[in-house]
């Protein structure tokens, strides 16, 4: 059987987003214990084991929040009687009406793929980029196609520039720079006769304006103008689509909120925080 970590290993080798979610502390008579830990991903499904269905369904909420703003979660899940439980500051709490008893604490840790950054040239330039952008957590490719890539940078110094700059713009990167002086980039630029919007996917002179001369100080220009493009004015992957997660529904019988998943109880297209609340509206239903 694969163990959670194996599976996480997967996901991040195919690079879907999950969030990894650990009990770090539990109350019995809750039927989860401290390391039981499990993977959430992106259409709300749970693998692994960190609580009952009522848990279950707030681990699923919270761990969507938490997919979606890129930032760690502590989650607290406790009983409606408020039995005691020690205080975590900054932790979000939630009440579940059909809790059957002991309280929660889950580490919520969402790992998303890392920005792949396309990278043309062999010279000094394009080596500095690829050794920072590795320390940025991109993933640098090189060879191959465009698909896929946050930003692509080329770096050839008057070789194969075109045919590089055109291989992006083709596949949809929405950030292209170009490694050349004012004067030299307009140019070459000129000469692709590139439409107003692909010309204006292409940067050059490349770079945050720095005085940037030698080549760690360009690159450190040109993955900074990258990183606040990623960071302030959402740039993502080439042909990725924004991600859809499942809306909210509220369970008719407890009215606890429900993000529906794959495993979650549902009927007469109602969804229920677990199976006593779904029992419950079917009987009222006959």
């Amino acid at each position: 059987m694969t163990s959670i970590a194996e599976r996480a290993d997967a996901l991040t080798r195919q690079r879907r987003p999950f969030v990894h979610a650990t009990v770090v502390r539990a109350q019995a008579p809750s039927s989860a214990r401290p390391g039981d830990d499990a993977v959430i991903l992106d259409d709300g499904s749970i693998e692994g084991f960190v609580g009952g269905h009522c848990a279950e369904g707030s681990v699923r909420a919270a761990a969507l929040e938490s997919l979606r703003g890129g930032r760690t979660l502590l989650l607290r899940v406790l009983p409606e009687d408020g039995a005691a439980f020690p205080e975590t500051p900054g932790a979000q709490v939630v009440v579940n009406p059909c809790h059957s008893g002991g309280a929660l604490e889950i580490f919520l840790r969402p790992v998303l793929p890392p920005p792949v950054l396309r990278l043309s040239g062999d010279t000094p330039i394009a080596a500095a980029v690829a050794t920072l952008a590795a320390f940025l957590d991109f993933e640098v490719v090189r060879d191959g196609g465009y698909a896929g890539a946050t930003a692509a940078v080329v770096a050839g110094m008057g070789t194969a520039e075109p045919e590089a700059i055109r291989g992006a713009l083709d596949a949809g990167v929405g950030y292209v720079a170009l490694i050349a002086s004012h004067t030299r980039g307009t140019a070459l630029l000129d000469e692709m006769q590139l439409s107003d919007d692909d010309r204006r996917r292409v940067h050059t002179p490349a770079g945050l304006p720095l005085g940037a001369r030698t080549a760690p100080e360009i690159a450190l220009s040109v993955m900074g103008a990258i990183v606040r493009a990623v960071r302030t004015e959402g740039l993502t992957a080439a042909t990725a689509a924004p991600p859809t997660y499942p809306q909210p529904q509220t369970d008719p019988v407890c009215g606890m909120t429900v993000i529906p998943g794959p495993d979650t109880p549902h009927a007469d297209g109602r969804w229920f925080c677990g199976p006593g609340c779904r029992e419950a509206y079917l009987r009222q239903a006959d």
